[in-house]
């Protein structure tokens, strides 16, 4: 009935009859993901060891609320790379709270602290709305290295996620890589890629938002090359992609996103004010916060709006290389993580 192998070996042995009861193999339960409050809190480790942990143990070390403890209390938010501006305007903030509260136990300061860096950072704190034009361009700018690529690869599944259609423009033409790294990207979410190597970055993003228009897509992502503000040609030269956007569409880009590195600290409000100056930026994403100990640098971006009176949004923040650890950014759960 089985025959036998060409090599000669017996037949196999017929196979045993099946049991009354099939038996049961045990499986564990796939873990579960980290809720994004567990994962943005783990991505501020490094910031909250230098916040959070050295503000607890001066409170402890402290009971009366003194002279000294504001002196030590700005040191720690200093190093946190919060800058001067920030530190000073929360350290007057929390001498008038703990006036006008009458507070006199230092372990009250930390909740007081919370509250006046959550209402700092608030006005940062405004959801991208994509659904306003269609397409929806928007065009994305920032150093070299500062994880744009990767922050449009977030930003298009996220996109998908909502049901809309999107269509990338690979604008960084200069680097070898850049139009293979979106490519895969574009795989990876299924999107399709326009562009290519040594042309002409604002004709590549033109020609996106025009295929774009004629197939009704939703959202259109514009990679730019990465540059530093003091590269002045390659800064006229994001100028001329602006512009050429708007004669594809007068009432684009609909979005200008800086993306800023963490890491970057207080060199991040240089690059707010070269880029803002050059294409109008009105949009942050902050990358990187789960490798860096700077990420107070976020309420340095804050008290720069409170000064100038027009605070530039932080649309989204990072903190991961995961498809969905880049988040709508939200001020309280962003203090909350941090004091967590």
């Amino acid at each position: 009935m089985f025959g036998f192998f060409k090599s000669g070996k017996p037949p196999a042995p017929p196979p045993e009859a099946p049991s009354a009861q099939p038996a049961q193999v045990a499986t564990d339960p796939a873990p579960a993901r980290p809720s994004w409050a567990q994962r943005l809190k783990a991505g501020l480790a490094k910031t909250r060891g230098v916040l959070n942990t050295p503000v607890g143990d001066l409170l402890r070390g402290h009971p009366k609320i003194d002279e000294a403890l504001y002196e030590e209390l700005e040191t720690i938010l200093l190093t946190s790379d919060m800058g001067v501006a920030a530190t000073q305007h929360l350290l007057d903030a929390l001498r008038a709270r703990v006036k006008r509260d009458r507070l006199t136990d230092s372990a009250q300061l930390k909740e007081a602290l919370k509250d006046l860096l959550a209402e700092l950072l608030a006005p940062l704190e405004r959801r991208l709305d994509v659904g306003t034009a269609r397409p929806f361009i928007i065009m994305l700018a920032g150093v070299n290295g500062a994880g744009k690529t990767t922050t449009i690869g977030k930003l298009a599944k996220r996109y998908q996620s909502e049901g809309r259609s999107v269509l990338l423009a690979a604008g960084d033409t200069f680097r070898a890589a850049a139009h293979e790294q979106l490519s895969v990207w574009g795989e990876r979410n299924r999107v399709e890629v326009i562009g290519g190597q040594g042309g002409d970055p604002a004709a590549v993003i033109f020609d996106a938002i025009q295929s774009a228009r004629a197939r009704g897509i939703d959202v259109v992502l514009a990679d730019t090359a990465g540059r530093l503000p003091t590269q002045l040609h390659l800064m006229e030269e994001i100028r001329k992609v602006r512009r050429v956007i708007q004669k594809a569409d007068p009432s684009a880009p609909h979005e200008v996103l800086l993306v800023l590195d963490a890491n970057t600290g207080q060199n991040a409000l240089n690059q707010v004010q070269s880029f803002g100056e050059a294409i109008g930026v009105t949009g942050l994403v902050l990358t990187k916060l789960d490798g860096t100990a700077k990420g107070g640098v976020i309420a340095a971006l804050a008290q720069r709006g409170l000064s100038t009176g027009q605070p530039i949004p932080v649309r989204y923040i990072g903190v991961g290389e995961g498809l969905d650890d880049l988040q709508p950014f939200a001020a309280r759960e962003f203090v909350d993580a941090l004091f967590a």
